[in-house]
């Protein structure tokens, strides 16, 4: 027998389905690196300048300080539930079951934006392959790009709801092709700035690495919020314990080495463009309104030519659209095991027999995100921007909830030996209190309605109604489960008592 609470009793998944090599892509594809960076490489740029590589390693601090948690919880309770099952074991079901609405609000809105990137990238490979503006301006007409998008997140979800083996060589291939082609797009930056770079390149600078000058208390926050958003999807790899080989050690291994490999290419791709590019408002400049949010479109031709440049193209296509699918994973597993310990209606627990996913989960997660991306699309001009600036303050909430569950819920066995406190209680901590103190900050900053884009709908700030908003919504919903679902909230199904199955005895099955 195992000597924790192990794994939560079988939920139908298909176990064993994915190793670490799996796993590792999983995480690798959640994020979808190039789609992080051409999203946010120049909002981030915008809010810290130079300093775009101090604030994407002060981002991968607290996520790395918070990615111990997840490992060390992960041993003891390998539950597909993740941060949701942890907190309800930690601190009880009120505060565990928002700990999942924000989970679920945080993979809706990066599901949104990364069909958002994959359709604009659709019509501008497209348009760079036929030569034609004619087809690549079609994303700039809104119906078509708004029923484009939903083609693209009604496919993800039918291609979600299949086995997870049925994926595992698109998802390699994906995953492989994009990091190739972000390597020899980040070696051909420091190519073209020993060539000369451009009007607006810059001579690197160690005091770029340094994230205690430079810029306000208000633009480190924001850029950290930024920066955070980068390295969101590794805990993807958790997601899936339930279906992985030695699902209490694989998927924690596989995360931690998914943040290194982000933070090696984050890192050195900001710093090439930097050098080449400059922070400069006008023509190539990271801080060019006009192009800013789609800084990889932008610099694909000039650096790596017509031919290259429709690789990249296709390469930020591979990378939002692979990881619309693998992104699906946390968010539809968390409602399973919130439907499996009665937190939500029992149809969100059924798993399809043959395929062994929670189909009905994904689906009603694609509505949502297909309902999310329209209705805000048509409500506010910079949806994606102000989409990524709310996405911070998810990411802060429930990943600093998982860390203090971690503390609390090993509070016992923190003094058992140095290893245990440092992994069990002291990391754990300072990674919630980092967070804590972004997600305040931001929860401050985004009172402004010029906060992010400044788009505004009602009157109020496009952030703060999606971020503050949302998380709002979530409580009243909660309450309303609480009439229909009152044995959960009662703690009657899941507590820091409840006999939970192990690894060895789901392998005795």
């Amino acid at each position: 027998m195992g000597s924790g609470d192990g794994n939560a009793k079988g939920k139908g998944l298909g176990k064993g389905s994915i190793g670490l090599l799996g796993s590792t892509v999983l995480g690798l594809s959640s994020v979808a690196p190039v789609y992080a960076l051409t999203s946010t490489l120049g909002p981030t740029a915008g809010e810290v300048g130079v300093h775009l590589p101090a604030i994407f390693l002060a981002g991968f601090l607290p996520m790395l300080l918070v990615a111990f948690a997840y490992r060390e919880l992960n041993r003891r309770i390998p539950d597909c539930g993740t941060s949701f099952t942890w907190t309800v074991k930690a601190f009880g079901p009120w505060v565990g079951w928002m700990c999942g609405w924000g989970m679920m609000l945080s993979t809706i809105i990066v599901l949104a934006s990364q069909a958002g990137v994959a359709t604009s990238f659709l019509y501008l490979t497209a348009g760079e392959a036929f030569n034609s503006d004619w087809i690549a301006g079609l994303d700039d007409n809104k119906p078509v790009h708004v029923a484009t998008c939903l083609v693209v997140i009604a496919v993800a979800t039918v291609l979600s709801c299949r086995k997870m083996t049925d994926g595992k060589v698109l998802q390699y291939t994906l995953v492989f092709f994009q990091m190739a082609v972000l390597t020899v797009f980040t070696v051909v930056l420091f190519l073209r700035v020993a060539e000369g770079g451009t009007p607006g390149s810059l001579d690197f600078s160690w005091s770029w690495l340094n994230p205690a000058s430079g810029f306000s208390v208000a633009a480190f926050t924001a850029g950290l919020s930024l920066s955070i958003f980068m390295y969101w999807g590794w805990d993807t790899s958790l997601s899936a314990n339930e279906e992985t080989v030695g699902s209490t050690r694989t998927p924690g291994r596989a995360a931690l080495l998914a943040m290194v490999i982000l933070v090696l290419s984050y890192c050195l791709c900001g710093i090439a463009a930097l050098m080449y590019a400059g922070t400069g408002t006008e023509g190539l400049g990271l801080n060019n309104p006009d192009t800013q949010d789609n800084v990889f479109a932008a610099l694909a031709d000039p650096v790596l030519g017509s031919w290259l440049g429709l690789a990249l193209f296709l390469a930020v296509l591979a990378s939002s659209a692979g990881s619309l699918q693998t992104t699906f994973i946390p968010g539809a597993r968390t409602l399973l095991a919130m439907s499996a310990y009665k937190a939500l209606p029992a149809k969100f627990a059924a798993v399809h027999p043959r395929m062994k996913t929670p189909v009905f989960a994904t689906v009603v997660q694609g509505v949502a995100t297909g309902v999310f991306y329209a209705v805000m699309t048509f409500l506010s001009e910079n949806v994606l921007v102000d989409a990524i600036y709310a996405l911070g303050l998810m990411i802060c909430f429930y990943y600093s909830l998982t860390a203090f569950a971690c503390a609390w819920y090993f509070r016992h066995e923190a003094m058992r030996s140095v290893r245990d406190f440092a992994v069990k209680s002291a990391i754990p901590i300072v990674g919630g209190i980092m967070l804590s103190a972004v997600f305040l900050k931001t929860l401050y900053d985004i009172w402004d309605p010029a906060y992010g884009s400044g788009s505004q709908i009602f009157g109020m700030g496009s952030v703060f109604l999606i971020g503050v908003g949302l998380l709002v919504l979530g409580v009243f919903v909660m309450l309303a489960v609480n009439v229909f679902q009152p044995a959960f909230f009662r703690g009657e199904t899941l507590n820091a008592k409840t006999a939970v199955h192990t690894e060895d005895d789901l392998l005795s099955d």
